[in-house]
């Protein structure tokens, strides 16, 4: 089943919808990312403080589907920020997934406090420029420390990955994005599986469209110009989170689900005060 995709501001496309891993064990993300790519999905999102990079590469290889035509993440984690230091965590995820390139290569959390982000920016723009990575950009960064690596380095970041779901919209984070050219991308786009999912006016929807309430909200992120990347280890749930393609949100079902933003409704830590 083929699926939309975006436009990078460095002229490479990532799809829409990706397969997350977070809290997946090494010894299940093989099977969770074959069963994935078996669906339909072609992008996959993993970090090296998951724990599981090993497993994802072990599933991108029994999946049988070719390297080019999957859009692979990992993240840089806190404790190997820095130039010297982002650049040997990079060459060790690669080693484990047993890849040569990763497409897109994350700072996982800008942990300002600390101040080494910018110097881990540079690193990441070296790994592309040397092909280690083909696209660099960012994860849980705020308005203040993107324009400090705009100001600092001129390099614009290809995505911003971030907590967003419609009980949390970032619609100030997600305007600047549209002004710089940058993707943003959804972690938790179904609310970690929380009240979102049972929301009664998620459930109207999921009734008027005959889809499951993750479909709806799903359907809604790619409507909405957004990349999601629900996690599941439940091949059934896998393969249902990739069936959103045979309906769209109307205007008022977007609507309705607009009204759900609470500036309040963040679930995750925040990232001024995040410190891992």
């Amino acid at each position: 089943m083929s699926q939309p995709t975006l436009l990078l501001n460095d002229g490479l496309h990532i799809p829409q919808l990706g397969f997350g891993t977070w809290q997946i064990s090494e010894e299940k993300a093989a099977a969770a990312v074959s069963t994935a790519l078996e669906a339909g999905y072609r992008l996959l999102d993993t970090a090296s403080i998951y724990g599981n990079e090993v497993g994802v590469g072990e599933g991108i290889r029994a999946s049988g589907v070719p390297r080019e035509e999957i859009f692979v993440t990992t993240k840089l984690w806190n404790s190997h920020q820095g130039y010297d230091e982002a650049m040997r965590a990079c060459d060790k995820s690669l080693q484990r997934l047993q890849l040569d390139y990763v497409d897109l290569y994350l700072i996982h959390w800008p942990m300002a406090h600390r101040v080494r982000y910018l110097e881990s920016w540079r690193a990441l723009a070296t790994l592309k420029n040397e092909g280690r990575v083909r696209s660099i950009g960012v994860s849980n960064f705020q308005i203040p420390h993107l324009k400090h690596l705009l100001d600092e380095t001129g390099v614009v970041p290809s995505v911003n990955q971030i907590e967003l779901h419609p009980y949390f919209q970032q619609h100030s984070l997600r305007t600047f994005h549209s002004q710089h050219e940058i993707v943003t991308e959804s972690w938790a786009p179904v609310g970690q599986g929380g009240t979102l999912l049972s929301d009664e006016r998620v459930l109207q929807l999921a009734r008027k469209h005959q889809k499951t309430a993750a479909q709806v909200v799903l359907r809604w992120h790619v409507d909405s110009g957004l990349v999601a990347i629900p996690k599941s280890i439940r091949p059934e749930h896998i393969r249902e989170n990739f069936h959103i393609f045979d309906f769209k949100m109307e205007h008022e079902d977007i609507s309705l689900l607009e009204a759900l933003n609470n500036p309040q409704g963040r679930l995750g830590p925040h990232p001024d005060t995040a410190d891992f």
